[in-house]
C-alpha cells in the first residue's frame, strides 16, 4: 500500500480530536450510502415498469414489420417473400392491411387504426389473450366483426352485447371528390363488435382488429397489404432482420420490435436518462457534507500536515493524502449503499414487499436489476465523491 492510502486510511478510522468531525463523517458516509442506494432501487423499479410496458407491447407487436420504403401497400409476390415459407427461423407470418379511418356508432365518432388481419393473425394472435370482454371473433356466416380496444371501446359505448352495427368511413381512392356533395366520395362499411381487449392505454385507445376482407372492400385493394408481420423463433430476430434487409433491398424496410415504436422507447431512455441525472444531483448535495468534513480535518491535521513538510514530504504527496481520504468517505457510503440496494431489489423481486396500489396488472412494483446500472451508479457517485474530495484537498495552507 503506497503512502498517501495509508494515512489515508489512517484519519479515515482514527478517532478525531472533535467528535463533530465524526458525526460530520458518519453523516456524509450515511448520506452517501442512501443516495446510491436510492439510485440502484430507482432505476430497477424503472426498468421494471419499462419491461412491463415492452412486454405488453410483445403481444400486440411482431418480431419483425415489412413495410415499403415509398408508398402505403405493396404486392407480397411468391417471388419476393416466398423463401419466409421454407426458413426455419420464422414460425408464422401473416399479411395485414391497416389504415386510419373514421368510426360512427349512435351518434358519437372517432378516429381510430383499423388493422385488418388476415386468417393466420386471427388465429395465432397474442391479442386474444388480453381479451376483457365478449369473444375472439371476426366472422359469423355472412357477418363481419371487430374487436376493439378498451380506450376506444369506452369513448364509443360499444359493447359486445350491443347489436347495433358500427359505421366506418374511409375516402374512395377512385372517386373525385365532390364539394356539392363530399359524402358521395366516401366508402362505408358496418361491422358488429365481437370483443374488447386491453393492452396499454395508447394502444387501447385508437386500436380495433377486423378481417383484411372488409379492409380491401373498403380501401379498394385486391391483392395488396401494408405490412407482412413475422414472428421468429427465440434470438434469431436480428439475423432474420439482416437476411430480409439485404434480400429485399432499398425498396423495403425491414422493421424490428424496437423501431416499430422508436418514439416511444427513445422517450423511455430520455426519462431513465432525467431520472438518473436529477438522483446524481441529488447524490452531489449530500455530499457536501464530505467537503465539509475534509475542511474540518485539515484544520485539526494542521499540525501533522507541519510534521511531514519538515521532513521533507512535497506539497502533491500531502495533498493526495486528504483527497484519498475525503473519497474513501464516499466510497464507504457507496459500497454500503450498492449491497444494500442490490438487496432490497433482490428482496422485492422474491417477496414483493412494496404492494402496487390500487387495481394494476402487478401486483407489487416491478423491479429489475441491470449491471449497466449498477456500473453507471458506481461512476456517477465515485466521480461526485471525488468532486467534493478534490476541492477541499488542494489549498491545505
Amino acid at each position: 500500500m503506497n503512502l498517501p492510502l495509508r494515512f489515508a486510511f489512517r484519519y479515515l478510522f482514527a478517532r478525531k480530536s472533535y467528535n463533530v468531525i465524526n458525526m460530520i463523517s458518519g453523516i456524509g458516509v450515511a448520506g452517501m450510502a442512501v443516495g446510491t442506494a436510492a439510485l440502484v432501487i430507482i432505476l430497477s423499479v424503472f426498468n421494471g415498469f419499462n419491461d412491463l410496458v415492452a412486454n405488453s407491447l410483445a403481444d400486440a407487436k411482431a418480431d419483425l414489420v415489412v413495410r415499403p420504403a415509398t408508398g402505403k401497400v405493396f404486392t407480397p409476390d411468391s417471388a419476393t417473400f416466398g423463401g419466409l415459407l421454407t426458413d426455419e427461423r420464422v414460425t408464422r407470418f401473416s399479411s395485414v392491411l391497416e389504415e386510419q379511418v373514421f368510426l360512427s356508432y349512435e351518434g358519437k365518432q372517432s378516429l381510430a387504426r383499423l388493422k385488418g388481419l388476415d386468417e393466420v393473425a386471427q388465429e395465432e394472435s397474442l391479442l386474444k389473450d388480453h381479451l376483457i370482454d365478449g369473444s375472439w371473433a371476426f366472422q359469423r356466416e355472412d357477418l363481419s366483426f371487430g374487436v376493439a380496444g378498451a380506450g376506444l371501446a369506452h369513448s364509443l359505448g360499444l359493447s359486445p352485447r350491443f347489436i347495433t352495427p358500427i359505421e366506418v368511413y374511409y375516402p374512395s381512392r377512385t372517386k373525385a371528390v365532390s364539394l356539392a356533395n363530399p359524402s358521395a366520395s366516401l366508402r362505408s362499411a358496418k361491422l358488429r363488435l365481437a370483443g374488447v381487449f386491453s393492452v396499454n392505454a395508447d394502444v387501447d385507445a385508437r386500436l380495433m382488429l377486423v378481417p383484411i376482407g372488409l379492409m380491401r372492400n373498403l380501401l379498394e385493394y385486391e391483392t395488396e397489404v401494408s405490412s407482412l408481420d413475422i414472428w421468429t423463433a427465440p434470438g434469431k430476430a436480428d439475423a432474420v432482420q439482416k437476411d430480409l434487409s439485404a434480400h429485399l433491398g432499398s425498396s423495403y424496410r425491414v422493421l424490428s420490435r424496437v423501431q416499430q415504436d422508436e418514439s416511444l422507447y427513445r422517450m423511455m431512455r430520455y426519462e431513465k436518462l432525467a431520472i438518473y441525472l436529477i438522483l446524481i444531483f441529488i447524490v452531489l448535495l449530500v455530499a457536501f457534507n464530505i467537503y465539509s468534513s475534509l475542511k474540518m480535518l485539515v484544520i485539526e491535521k494542521k499540525a501533522d500536515t507541519g510534521t511531514l513538510r519538515a521532513m521533507g514530504a512535497p506539497e502533491p504527496l500531502l495533498r493526495q493524502i486528504f483527497l484519498l481520504e475525503g473519497w474513501l468517505v464516499s466510497l464507504l457510503g457507496m459500497a454500503i449503499g450498492l449491497v444494500l440496494g442490490v438487496l432490497l431489489v433482490l428482496a422485492q423481486q422474491r417477496w414483493g414487499l412494496v404492494p402496487m396500489p390500487g387495481n394494476f396488472i402487478v401486483n407489487s412494483y416491478p423491479v429489475v436489476l441491470q449491471a449497466s446500472d449498477l456500473l453507471w451508479t458506481v461512476v456517477g457517485v465515485a466521480g461526485v465523491g471525488f468532486l467534493m474530495a478534490l476541492i477541499p484537498s488542494r489549498k491545505l495552507q
